[in-house]
């Protein structure tokens, strides 16, 4: 019997108290078999702490994710953050959203090591030959998914594809396309609502698991009950916590250093990520690689493949761009490249996950408040319609450095072709798991560069 609930004599599931060290172990496992994205890591958390151990009821936990899925950052992680907050307090959700993301950090900081390091040794070099392609039938995939849910009418279609010209063409920055697409569904929507009604969200249910520990008529707990002074408390150390670490890399290495513009671009891309990792990807790309030259765009596509490969949100790839930029640049001097880049990673992964944090712990007492639904607005329709045209763009990108990796001036890569094709079968007619597709991929390309 699971220690977090009883039976009755009729053997219905009774709620007890969830204790910290049980929740604590509990995250603990999340952290390391939170695969599959993050329909697959709040599949995970429902299966577990709705219907299982009974830690909350099925429309307290919706709740949660519509407010969670209406924040820029991992929607899964900040509703892990939401869930651990609401049962024990601040540290319930710090410990909750910290381990969701650690044991992701350390292998990726391992991964990449052992990537930049040996990334040359026939066997590494032959299983990214089959994982490129695999990750662009990925992306291609994450714009089929995310434009078969929000292109309903010719009015998303327009602001999609003046999106993808928008990037493709003219080179406009990711932000300025968020901020004018908010522009256009905030004007939008009160001209003609109906055109931004395309779903989202999660709704609300009437089904029910039993009793459960955060049922749906459990009273909201002090420490939910929103007050002005918690909430500025939380801005503030927020605030501190953000400015704190800024304050001293620009003291000490200045603000054109590597580390300093680490910490202020992630920290930018952060309150980008409306529509989940793939909507920040391109914004990014942009800027890690065109712009500040950290890694090549043939490193991004191996960063992001790991990424899918390994357990927590997808979004920290960052983990690995940081990682190699560190490395790369060799911050501390070229005796401490492994020191660089690891510093690098942590660093920029506090600036990236510090704003979910501040937005879960500041927000939710407001969302405790009412129990009523949370539904996207207009203008977060037309963020996540214009997302789906950058996302195009990124597919692009990356199917042109696979297809053609001296250039269009080179040869065409059939093989690299075929392999992205049976990827995308896979993913999008037979519906498989992405780790089974990477996995399969990588296969393949070590075969072919082993024997051809």
């Amino acid at each position: 019997m699971d220690v977090s609930k009883q039976h009755d004599s009729n053997n219905n599931i009774l709620p007890v108290q969830v204790t910290l060290s049980q929740a604590f172990w509990y995250w603990l496992k999340l952290g390391f078999i939170s695969f599959g994205g993050p329909a697959g890591q709040i599949a995970i958390m429902h299966q577990d702490l709705v219907e299982r151990l009974h830690w909350i009821s099925e429309r307290r936990f919706l709740h949660a994710l519509n407010y969670c899925m209406m924040l820029p950052g991992p929607e899964a992680q900040q509703l892990a953050v939401y869930i651990g907050w609401l049962m024990h307090r601040t540290w319930g959700g710090i410990i909750a959203g910290v381990l969701f993301v650690l044991p992701s950090l350390f292998i990726l900081i391992a991964l990449s090591w052992i990537y930049i390091a040996f990334g040359d040794v026939s066997l590494v070099a032959g299983l990214f030959y089959g994982i490129k392609p695999a990750v662009t039938a990925i992306v291609v995939q994450a714009v089929y998914r995310l434009g078969s849910r929000t292109l309903k009418n010719n009015l998303l279609w327009a602001i999609a594809a003046a999106s993808f010209v928008a990037i493709f063409a003219l080179n406009v920055p990711f932000p300025i396309i968020v901020a004018s697409a908010a522009l256009i569904g905030y004007v939008g929507g009160r001209i003609d609502p109906n055109s931004f009604k395309v779903g989202g969200g999660h709704g609300t249910t009437n089904k029910s698991y039993g009793a459960a520990f955060i049922d749906d008529h459990t009273p909201t707990p002090e420490h939910a009950r929103f007050l002005w002074s918690r909430l500025i408390k939380v801005a503030m150390i927020g605030g501190l916590l953000w400015l704190l670490p800024m304050t001293l890399l620009t003291a000490n290495y200045g603000w054109d250093h590597t580390l300093t513009q680490m910490g202020w671009f992630f920290t930018k891309a952060a309150l980008l990520t409306f529509g989940g990792a793939y909507a920040v990807l391109p914004y990014i790309y942009q800027g890690a690689v065109g712009f500040y030259g950290w890694l090549t765009p043939a490193q991004m596509i191996d960063g992001l493949a790991l990424g899918e490969a390994t357990p927590g949100p997808l979004i920290m790839v960052v983990a690995f761009v940081a990682f190699i930029g560190g490395y790369v640049k060799a911050l501390f001097g070229p005796d401490m490249l492994f020191l660089a880049g690891t510093v690098a990673a942590i660093l920029v992964v506090w600036f990236t996950f510090l704003p979910s944090f501040i937005f879960i712990l500041a927000g939710g007492p407001l969302v405790e408040s009412t129990h009523g639904d949370l539904k996207f607005t207009a203008p977060l329709t037309a963020i996540s319609v214009a997302v789906v045209g950058v996302i195009l763009n990124l597919a692009i990108f990356f199917g042109y450095y696979v297809l053609w990796p001296q250039g269009f001036t080179g040869a065409f890569d059939w093989a690299s072709a075929l392999i992205t094709l049976v990827a995308a079968i896979a993913l999008l007619r037979f519906k498989r798991n992405v780790i089974e597709v990477i996995a399969a991929c990588a296969v393949i390309g070590l075969i072919l560069k082993t024997f051809l």
